[in-house]
């Protein structure tokens, strides 16, 4: 008995002195993971902000000690949707459990946020010395070398189509997407940003001041400060190639005086559509108008402003015209070169005194209507979130606190009452919900730019999305409508359909004035660089009944609401199917 007594007693030891080393370890784990943790944020802190300039702060807060939502990992969970005008009138019940969408997004957004983080850290290489050499000026790149010449992001000195990558960009990059567009220079500048045009930049910079790595090659040279890396494009494309970049416009009624129009023009017998979108491309004019065998170049005008076109037909002599009293239609082409009265953007010089939000389910056009505000306005959108895919591709907003007042309004998908209740004022996007929820789908497995494969379509993950976020769809907006404070409507649709009207609408909301043909500019623009390129038809209907019915409940509520509100109904695309 007492040989199997001290057996257990020797047993018990060794056990006690095992969990002692294990929990000795795991608090080892654990204060080294929190020094790791602290030390990134340091750093992130360090690099993000200059040492001289403190992170943004507003103006005002909501209520003292409030947090920034943004940093709790259980954001306050919205209400449920209840199908009827009750969800509008009745505080929200339940709060205590988020409801499955919920949980599900805040997730994704953590992850965002999270993957952000680390993409910004790794992008933030320190500067090369003065002395930093170029080694790959030549050797892997088909353009010729030009020199390294001053940059003024104010007054360029390449005027064609601006291009950003801050994480891949290249020289080849570079001198593709110029060559692509008919340019005959491309020019690089703080190792990120891509520049294009047909003049040379007359003003020469010392070699050893281009010194930024490019973003996406190690040992290359991407201009620097204020300096750009010039490099004469050689042909890159074949002349078939080419000539798939010119668009045609349409046929359109000749105004009464084209040299006044058109800055450009020329005459030229047996004139083909690539002799003249030629001749255009190198005077950098994305538009090229044939009248019989004169050529003009310019941009969309008052006097031409591409909305009113009639039937081809009409132009069919136009080729063949002798003389310009017998033209009185033109053929318009749109060149590869981008029109550039409107891309120039930047930051407000003084505090908004207006907390501007722009709103909306994701997939209902968000990063769109944010190309088409910053182009229009000439400032930069702000984000909720940092998407380092938008701010690489030039939405430089995205990496400015949200709070920092200093972009014209910020892109937010939150539907909360503490976070409205943030904003004086509200731009609410509202989509056809079909058309959202499989452009987030495609977003959320394939990308900005890409599509989800037929295998997600068919699985499993198709009908668990749509059961957690239909119902998103419809409270995102009633939650927009009960504690909104001020707020303009605008539905997808309609933007799309008639763009200057509607845009000015929102260049007014935000108390902006901007000039006709800027606005012009930017309906010539009108995609910019986050349109999924074609509609890929799916051969099966990936709405099942029971989905539909769901869908259309919410349609019928949403549709009441704003009426009720004294907006305007959901457009009658949205009706039930």
């Amino acid at each position: 008995m007492a040989k199997a007594f001290f057996r257990l007693q020797k047993f018990l030891r060794r056990t006690q002195f095992l969990l002692f080393f294990l929990t000795a370890a795991y608090l080892m784990a654990g204060s080294l993971l929190l020094l790791q943790r602290t030390r990134l944020v340091i750093q992130q802190g360090s690099r993000g902000t200059p040492a001289n300039q403190a992170l943004p702060v507003p103006d005002e807060m909501p209520r003292a000690g409030i947090a920034d939502p943004r940093t709790l990992q259980n954001p306050r969970p919205g209400p449920r949707l209840l199908v009827g005008m009750d969800a509008l009138q009745e505080p929200a019940l339940d709060q205590r459990h988020s409801p499955h969408w919920l949980t599900s997004r805040n997730s994704e957004l953590r992850q965002l946020r999270r993957r952000w983080f680390h993409r910004f850290t790794s992008d933030q290489e320190p500067m090369q010395p003065a002395g930093f050499k170029a080694t790959k000026h030549t050797t892997e790149h088909k353009g010729t070398y030009m020199g390294c010449f001053t940059h003024d992001s104010r007054e360029r000195t390449l005027k064609g189509a601006v291009f950003y990558d801050l994480r891949k960009m290249t020289v080849a990059h570079c001198q593709e997407a110029c060559a692509e567009r008919a340019y005959t220079y491309a020019g690089l500048a703080y190792g990120a940003e891509c520049y294009c045009g047909n003049t040379l930049p007359a003003a020469a910079s010392k070699a050893e001041e281009c010194n930024s790595e490019c973003k996406g090659e190690k040992g290359s040279v991407c201009g620097g400060v204020n300096r750009l890396s010039v490099y004469r494009v050689e042909e890159l494309r074949a002349g078939a190639r080419r000539r798939r970049n010119v668009i045609y416009r349409g046929c359109f009624r000749a105004p009464e005086n084209l040299t006044d129009t058109f800055p450009a023009s020329l005459i030229q017998p047996n004139l083909t559509v690539e002799m003249c979108s030629e001749f255009c491309s190198k005077k950098e004019f994305p538009l090229a108008v044939i009248r019989g065998q004169e050529c003009y170049c310019g941009y969309p005008t008052g006097r031409f402003s591409l909305r009113e076109g009639t039937d081809g037909l009409r132009c069919s002599g136009t080729r063949n015209a002798s003389g310009p009293a017998e033209g009185k239609y033109c053929l318009v082409y749109q060149t590869p070169v981008q029109d550039t009265r409107c891309t120039d953007r930047k930051f407000l010089t003084t505090k908004s005194k207006v907390f501007v939000a722009l709103s909306s389910f994701p997939g209902a056009g968000n990063t769109w209507a944010r190309h088409l505000i910053e182009h229009a306005t000439g400032y930069y959108t702000g984000s909720y979130y940092f998407d380092g895919a938008l701010y690489n591709k030039g939405f430089k907003g995205e990496k400015d606190h949200w709070r920092s007042r200093r972009t014209i309004c910020v892109k937010t998908h939150e539907s909360g009452k503490t976070e409205i209740e943030m904003f004086d004022s509200a731009i609410l996007l509202i989509r056809n919900p079909y058309k959202s929820l499989m452009a987030e789908f495609n977003r959320k497995y394939a990308g900005h730019l890409g599509y989800a494969t037929d295998r997600n379509w068919k699985g499993k993950e198709w009908p668990d999305f749509v059961n957690s976020y239909a119902s998103w769809w419809a409270s995102h907006v009633l939650e927009w409508l009960k504690y909104g404070k001020r707020l303009l409507i605008v539905h997808y649709e309609d933007l799309k359909q008639s763009l200057i009207p509607k845009l000015k609408e929102m260049v007014e909301f935000l108390n902006v004035t901007v000039t006709e043909d800027r606005l012009l500019c930017v309906e010539n623009n009108r995609d910019g660089n986050f349109k999924r390129s074609g509609a890929k038809q799916k051969n099966f209907e990936p709405f099942t009944q029971e989905m539909k019915e769901l869908i259309n409940r919410y349609i019928l509520t949403v549709d009441e609401a704003l009426r009720g509100r004294n907006f305007s109904g959901l457009p009658r695309e949205y009706v039930p199917r």
